[in-house]
């Protein structure tokens, strides 16, 4: 899906409904600045939000995610379309948190094994800590790349109000876990539980 070519239909049906950008997130009970987010195409409504957003603007679904008014002609074309871009962004986000628990996993056994090849072997206290500090840093850095590979791959559905959201790296890696969800802060409620991760946005 074209972001910036939704991004621009929503700031223009929006405006052909004479509201401001604040008078719609006052409406869907969001801020200003998601609205601004959606117009310059730095991410889409979440699930949650596409049908009050449609009704509010006066369009379905299909033209949102197509970013344009549709016909008859070409409703059902577009709504192919728009379905498998959806199936595809699944596939993509599944395909990354492979890779994000692959990173991981790997930066993770290099670099214990290295720490424990430094203890078996004798050498220089100067080598042992340079060889540690290169251990600690694979992986952390094995553990930034799957963070962020794992952020890229979906969203997370807050369990009190349903509205999805991308967490900050710092909460997401503060949360605890388990294998489908995190505890997270709601930055729609505020409220605080175990939101469920989910493959799209």
């Amino acid at each position: 899906m074209d972001q910036i070519k939704i991004g621009k239909f929503i700031a223009q049906q929006r405006k052909e409904q004479s509201m401001t950008q604040r008078q719609l997130a006052d409406i869907l009970g969001i801020s200003d600045k998601t609205v601004s987010k959606w117009e310059t195409g730095n991410g889409l409504p979440e699930v949650s939000l596409m049908m009050p957003l449609c009704d509010r603007l006066k369009i379905n679904v299909n033209e949102l995610l197509s970013g344009e008014r549709l016909t008859d002609f070409n409703y059902k074309m577009k709504a192919e379309e728009n379905m498998m871009d959806l199936v595809y962004e699944k596939a993509q986000s599944r395909k990354k948190i492979l890779l994000s628990a692959i990173v991981c996993g790997l930066t993770l056994l290099s670099g214990i094994l290295l720490i424990l090849l430094v203890g078996y072997f004798p050498m220089t206290a100067l080598i042992r800590c340079l060889l540690i500090g290169a251990a600690v840093l694979e992986i952390a850095g094995g553990i930034a790349v799957a963070v962020v590979l794992d952020l890229e791959s979906g969203t997370f559905e807050c369990e009190k109000c349903g509205i999805r959201f991308v967490p900050a790296p710092g909460a997401y890696i503060a949360g605890p876990h388990t294998l489908t969800k995190r505890k997270l802060k709601c930055p729609h409620c505020g409220e605080v539980s175990y939101c469920k991760k989910r493959l799209t946005h």
